[in-house]
């Protein structure tokens, strides 16, 4: 596995993968990776001859109050876990490197139709931060194709968006939410869980299954089924932001006869911020 931080030396190994005709496969990532993280490498390179895997804390989608300083820098454990998955090249940038021209005189990136509800009614500038590091992201690496994972479900429609909208030539895939057995989310800020809070924590997939059950038997009353969802979770000890029934394809609020949902739910337990959602086929 390569290692490189700087974007002459990612052009340079770019460049002689290319002129070998190899196809090329990028997982973006914050580090501190788990099973999920490599589940999109083991996808990744279905789709390439080529993959690489990038870890940058991006300061630009962490709000004045959130974990951007704690957040959990792991990278010479990540290292050794991606060479066991044949990961072809890790790119480590420094913030210098993906905005040249500093953070505060960056262009930016915005997806005005997604970037405002849900998660981005909690975190304001969020997902312009994910929007515009995904887009830095891309111009260095130019990929074929792109791997993300379906937990951070939101996201992953902003950046479809975001690639349909500039006809950018990368094909973005959606990599399924790996959980424990307990049906708990995989997530890089799990580790911020006590040992009670991760017994708790299962209960937030549970209410899911449970909102999603009730729409297979025919309810349609989705406020009443976001509304007991929430007291579910308030009973359980979360904090929830939200828990919301949506179109699939875009996040609209559905029509009762709509046959594609997602059911998205953030909450805090503790110090954690977990989010998790679940596709509704009807």
């Amino acid at each position: 596995m390569k290692i490189v931080s700087t974007a002459e030396a990612l052009r340079e190994q770019l460049g002689e993968w290319r002129r070998a005709g190899d196809h090329i496969a990028l997982v973006p990532t914050m580090g501190n990776l788990h099973d999920g993280h490599l589940s999109l490498v083991r996808i990744a390179r279905e789709h390439a001859e080529r993959v690489i895997i990038s870890v940058f804390v991006n300061p630009t989608q962490f709000g004045e109050d959130e974990d951007f300083e704690k957040y959990p820098r792991t990278l010479e454990r990540d290292k050794l876990k991606l060479k066991k998955v044949s990961v072809d090249l890790l790119f480590v940038p420094e913030v210098a490197t993906m905005y040249p021209f500093g953070i505060d005189k960056a262009t930016t990136v915005t997806v005005p139709a997604l970037n405002q509800e849900l998660c981005g009614s909690f975190r304001p500038g969020h997902f312009d931060g994910v929007a515009t590091v995904v887009s830095r992201l891309f111009g260095l690496v130019q990929p074929d194709v792109a791997v993300f994972g379906q937990k951070d479900y939101q996201q992953l429609l902003v950046i479809r968006r975001l690639a349909e909208d500039l006809n950018l030539a990368v094909k973005i895939i959606a990599g399924p939410t790996l959980r424990d057995e307990d049906g708990l989310a995989m997530s890089s800020r799990n580790q911020y869980l006590t040992d009670e809070e991760r017994k708790i924590a299962p209960e937030l997939y549970r209410v899911l299954e449970k909102t999603a059950e009730a729409l297979h038997t025919g309810n349609r009353d989705y406020a009443a089924l976001e509304k007991s969802a929430v007291e579910q979770l308030t009973s359980s000890g979360f904090k929830p932001e939200y828990l919301s029934i949506r179109r699939a394809e875009n996040l609209d609020a559905p029509d009762r006869d709509e046959d594609h949902l997602v059911i998205l739910v953030a909450a805090h337990l503790g110090e954690a911020r977990l989010i998790d959602n679940l596709l509704v086929e009807i």
